[in-house]
């Protein structure tokens, strides 16, 4: 399927009957969080089990008009044992996927990351985002934008099977992937123009399943037919990306605010490649801005109960 926006998406999760499916919240101790929560919840979208404070959860619950009857709570002294409990909930199947309330992202990773709770499952860890512009035609997804630093080829290669993956799972179409460079030119001296063509013949040759790869492509010729046309660039991707791949963090962070400050896009993040999928937004964001990411988080919940 082709989403243009992220209420088509919203509403695949009904369709999919996900409305069953639970989030565990971490560090639930966070208005807004709370508020998103509310919001999915009493839209039939989730269930959910706060993990957290109790007594601040309660009293929260309470100042919002909400009854904390209706909801599982489980007291936790700090936010960093609030996410050990969370982990060994979906560790256990209590819940099948997470979200991030108030706590500090590499606070959140320390506690899941304990062999314990089993989060890793031999997989890399990635970032992905969804882009809601005014400019483009459809849902936009990048990779990696917040985890990875400087990828490696076989970084890559994962990042792109964990971003298709969750896609798939979400219902959408074989993914047309721009693994993006400055041009569509392959200079040995910019090494990822370099691997981007090497991902291309990966995919090409199947080490890649599942996804349309072409590169190198610059964002314009990715995202813009007429500039692919201009530029006499014949190609299945082309001014029709579903899934840009940024070589490095630093691009991938100067995209997504252009996205959202330039061309006024809306952006949900989701973490994948662990053993359930994590709703991640800013402990600062508005509610509607969590919103988005944790209802998103349950349409990256397979069907077969297996991991996005």
């Amino acid at each position: 399927m082709k989403y243009v926006n992220h209420e088509q998406l919203a509403a695949h999760v009904r369709e999919k009957g996900q409305g069953g499916l639970t989030a565990g919240i971490i560090a639930a101790d966070n208005e807004h969080t709370l508020e998103a929560v509310l919001d999915a919840v009493g839209k039939g979208y989730i269930q959910a089990v706060l993990f957290g404070n109790s007594r601040r959860i309660k009293e929260m619950l309470s100042d919002l008009d909400a009854s904390a009857g209706d909801f599982e709570i489980v007291d936790a002294d700090t936010p960093e044992e609030a996410a050990r409990q969370a982990g060994t909930a979906a560790r256990d199947g209590r819940v099948q996927f997470l979200m991030k309330g108030g706590i500090p992202t590499p606070q959140m990773f320390r506690a899941l990351f304990d062999a314990e709770i089993q989060f890793r499952i031999g997989r890399l860890i990635t970032h992905v985002a969804f882009v809601q512009a005014p400019f483009y035609h459809k849902l936009l997804v990048v990779t990696d934008v917040a985890i990875t630093v400087y990828p490696t080829l076989e970084q890559k290669a994962s990042i792109l099977n964990n971003a298709v993956s969750t896609m798939l799972a979400m219902g959408f179409d074989k993914p047309k992937v721009a693994a993006l460079a400055a041009s569509e030119e392959v200079s040995p001296k910019i090494i990822e123009s370099v691997e981007a063509r090497e991902l291309q013949k990966m995919s090409r040759d199947g080490r890649i399943g599942n996804c349309i790869v072409e590169g190198p492509l610059s964002l314009d010729i990715a995202l813009d037919p007429d500039s692919a046309g201009l530029k006499n660039v014949e190609s299945q991707v082309a001014g029709d990306a579903d899934l840009l791949l940024v070589p490095n963090i630093a691009a991938g962070n100067i995209l997504i605010k252009s996205l959202r400050v330039c061309a006024k896009g809306r952006i949900a993040g989701l973490v994948v490649g662990g053993s359930v999928p994590i709703a991640l937004s800013s402990r600062a964001a508005a509610s509607s801005d969590k919103f988005l990411p944790l209802v998103l988080a349950a349409a990256a919940v397979p069907d077969s109960g297996g991991t996005s």
